[in-house]
């Protein structure tokens, strides 16, 4: 059938849209803000992508009657959760007999249908440990259809139909649906065995606090099956708390001597070039884990991989192996270039302890190691920030951020990214941010726009340094500018 997305360069939507064409339906969609790397996905499908919202989109005229003139109506509309009421596409629609759902419920009803669905969640850590769970199940012989919201360097398109595996791997996002179905999206990803990796709060937009985060994890824990299975980070007390709702058996995984798990991180060392641990299953040794993401995190992230293979039977050599074979997902810590020596890196990261985490990892495998990426021994670690996020353009973690780059040698803040719609109340302040880091005896500056963080960096860098470039969005086009001005 004919399906058009609105909000298609969405990391979920763009995935969606090249399962659907993969499953052979005709797809197109809408979008304002187009760019890569989900725009570059959906051009190598052949999927066109008409920018900004309207009418004529959906081949409709006024009043949402059909406009024979121009292009055939869809047969099914799938609608963005970035879409709301006054968008004139979205009230065309509404105005028309075309019939529409949202982005998890057509995941559920066309992706996931009766497969067993492997559902991994959390505030920090999905994208990265979906990805890894693509690739274990790969080397233990599964190949499940699968859907995450980056694209895995493995496999260079973040979705796969899978028909012919059993399984399905998705990232569980806590965002909400639709203006129309204002539910988690995955409340509708049928979960039968869950991940999850931690629970903070987040996405301020539309969470008022803590506690309403927490339910919403609730709802999906509540929706495994008896027979199901929940892998469940032990030192994190909010993960703890929202378990106890679990009908289904509850494996633990953490770092050993913290919090008591079924599966705990000992030995945990950076050699050559390797993040290695060793992986203790009730107080025995039982594997020694090689993988290349640096970062306790991200061997965190691992373990909670290698803790629902194992528990699914999968063979220990063959997950270790697709553990060792994982080369990461674009935009997570990703190298795009050492141009005159000098490495520089792309991370997603937007949540202070995101930051934080992204920082101290770089600083683990590119500085602490004694050498840097570019060869040339190691130097100092600039880190690049642009508050972007829903929530990391309020002020609800001001403080918070101040502690996030204390590892960061230089520390370049840009203006945050448009705050119209907050109240000036509640917006977070970048200068603020810059005051209290020099106040603690951090080296950081403030920027109006990208251009003078390019020029600032390209006078400040030398070879050896790392720059890290931080943001959930586009931030101006800095990647190329700073890899270009750099050569």
């Amino acid at each position: 059938m004919r399906v058009h997305l609105m909000g298609i360069c969405g990391t979920a939507m763009a995935s969606l849209a090249g399962l659907l064409k993969s499953m052979g339906h005709e797809v197109s969609g809408s979008d304002q803000n187009v760019y890569p790397p989900m725009s570059t996905q959906l051009k190598e499908l052949g999927i066109p992508i008409l920018e900004g919202y309207r009418e004529e989109n959906l081949g409709l005229g006024p009043n949402g009657h059909l406009n024979t003139s121009s292009m055939p109506a869809p047969e099914l509309v799938i609608v963005g959760n970035v879409i709301s009421r006054g968008n004139p596409e979205a009230e065309a629609l509404l105005k028309s007999s075309i019939p529409y759902t949202s982005l998890p419920k057509a995941l559920g009803e066309y992706a996931i249908a009766d497969r067993h669905s492997i559902v991994v969640a959390g505030t920090h850590g999905k994208t990265t440990t979906t990805s890894i769970m693509i690739k274990v199940a790969d080397a233990c012989g599964v190949e499940p259809g699968f859907m995450v919201g980056g694209i895995p360097l493995d496999y260079g398109r973040s979705f796969r139909v899978g028909g012919h595996s059993s399984y399905f791997v998705i990232e569980g996002d806590e965002y909400d649906t639709a203006f129309f179905d204002k539910v988690p999206k995955f409340i509708h990803y049928k979960p039968r065995s869950v991940i999850l990796t931690s629970i903070e709060f987040d996405h301020a937009d539309i969470y008022k606090d803590l506690a309403a985060v927490k339910n919403a994890f609730h709802m999906l824990i509540e929706r495994i099956p008896h027979d199901g299975v929940l892998v469940a980070r032990a030192d994190d007390m909010n993960v703890r708390e929202v378990s106890r709702a679990a009908k289904c058996p509850v494996i633990t995984f953490g770092v050993a001597g913290r919090a008591p798990a079924d599966y705990e991180i000992t030995e945990r060392q950076i050699l050559h070039g390797r993040n290695q641990f060793a992986v203790q299953h009730r107080g025995k040794k039982i594997a020694d884990v090689a993988i290349r993401l640096p970062g306790e995190h991200n061997a965190l992230n691992a373990l909670a991989v290698f803790a629902l293979a194992h528990h699914l039977g999968w063979k220990v050599p063959n997950i270790l192996q697709g553990l060792a074979d994982f080369q990461g997902v674009k935009r997570r810590q990703e190298v795009i270039g050492t141009p005159s020596g000098i490495t520089l890196i792309e991370d997603f990261a937007h949540h202070p302890t995101a930051v934080a985490v992204t920082i101290d990892a770089i600083r683990e495998k590119y500085l602490n190691a004694g050498q840097s990426q570019s060869g040339v021994g190691p130097g100092r670690l600039i880190a690049l920030f642009e508050p972007r996020s829903a929530t990391s353009r309020r002020r609800v973690f001001q403080r918070e951020y101040v502690s996030a780059f204390k590892n960061a040698d230089l520390i370049f803040i840009a203006k945050a990214y448009d705050q119209s719609k907050i109240a000036e109340g509640d917006r977070f302040s970048t200068a603020e941010l810059v005051r209290n880091l020099l106040h603690e005896g951090y080296t950081a500056c403030e920027f109006e726009n990208v251009d003078e963080i390019v020029d600032e960096v390209k006078s400040d860098a030398r070879p050896g340094d790392v720059v890290l470039i931080m943001s959930n969005g586009g931030f101006g086009g800095i990647y190329k500018k700073l890899a270009e001005r750099l050569k």
